[in-house]
């Protein structure tokens, strides 16, 4: 059994291009392809750090028809980094059926550590951390109730993935089946410039979404049920 690696799992920045570690670099300057979500938005982060590998796409819309592909090509010996637009891959991004087929042709996968947008969401929320859960993004329509039905009587630490179009939806809906006071914090634009982190009750929070444009991926955690 071939003991190297044969597919890595490389995280990048989520925002400030510093937050990269000398083993990520270290990997995608010696594997033989990269497989980015946007290879416009890969080039520019490997242009920067000087990185000329080839790169392929790999996004949710062709990884079911390219896994058999790539497997075969790790199997002929060559060497892949998955990464996505920014953070961990396989995180709210494609990548676990890449993984979970890699780890039935008995493939060696290595996964870096590095940045993940709800760590420091949940650290800087102020919300118990002890214990949490990661819902990710809720279902756009289908499901969607009930998925929020169902954490009614969490109790841990809830931490949600959302879009700012949906943001107050989402807070409002919250609202209602865990009621308004139930405290909570948004954090958008993590590591950047403009980074911020607003906490507060649902009331609070959907006042202050109303009056106040919001931009940029954002983290939403939720006080569980006491």
């Amino acid at each position: 059994m071939n003991l190297e690696t044969n597919l890595y799992l490389v995280p990048t920045p989520i925002g400030n291009l510093e937050d990269i570690t000398l083993r990520a670099l270290s990997v995608l300057k010696s594997v033989d392809v990269i497989l980015a979500e946007d290879t416009r938005t890969s080039g520019k982060l490997l242009k920067h750090f000087g990185i000329q590998r080839p790169l392929e796409s790999y996004h949710i819309f062709n990884e079911h028809k390219s896994i058999e592909r790539l497997i075969q090509r790790m199997k002929d010996g060559q060497v892949l980094a998955l990464i996505s637009d920014a953070g961990t891959p396989a995180i709210s991004d494609p990548g676990f059926l890449l993984v979970r087929e890699a780890k039935a042709q008995q493939l060696i996968v290595n996964c870096l550590p590095g940045a993940t947008a709800f760590v420091p969401a949940l650290v800087n929320s102020g919300l118990p951390n002890d214990r949490f859960v990661f819902e990710g993004f809720l279902p756009h329509k289908k499901g969607r109730k009930t998925r929020i039905d169902g954490l009614k009587e969490e109790s841990r630490t809830m931490i949600f993935y959302e879009s700012p179009h949906r943001l107050l939806k989402s807070l409002t809906q919250l609202a209602d089946a865990f009621g308004e006071e139930r405290q909570a914090c948004v954090s958008r634009e993590l590591t950047k410039i403009y980074e911020e982190n607003v906490r507060g009750s649902f009331k609070e929070l959907i006042e202050y979404y109303q009056l106040n444009t919001v931009k940029g991926e954002i983290v939403l955690t939720v006080a569980g049920k006491n």
